[in-house]
């Protein structure tokens, strides 16, 4: 999913007040971790996610990776915050985008 400026900015705003949800450590990025991303974004659609200093990986290539598995999109890596969005199903949406511009 491409996301417009506006778009993003919106998202940008909500995750401004909301708290990371889960953190990645030293054991980086585990299947049991993906899972728990993927299930998250099915209940929020937009989900904040932080990597602590003891994960050698690098923030964006996570994202990158998390956002592949998870069919999602990377709203913005900001220092060590992972911001994802994923639209939910017709019925259970809960954040309505901006309209984009034809």
């Amino acid at each position: 999913m491409v996301l417009t400026s506006k778009q993003r900015a919106y998202l940008k705003s909500l995750a401004m007040v909301q708290d990371a949800i889960l953190y990645l450590g030293k054991a980086s990025l585990t299947p049991e971790n993906t899972k728990s991303v993927d299930e998250a974004l099915a209940a929020r659609e937009l989900i904040k996610i932080g990597v602590q200093k003891n994960c050698d990986d690098d923030p964006r290539e996570l994202a990158e990776l998390i956002a592949e598995r998870t069919h999602s999109t990377i709203v913005q890596v900001i220092g060590r915050k992972i911001v994802l969005y994923r639209p939910g199903k017709d019925k259970n949406k809960k954040i309505e985008l901006p309209k984009t511009a034809k």
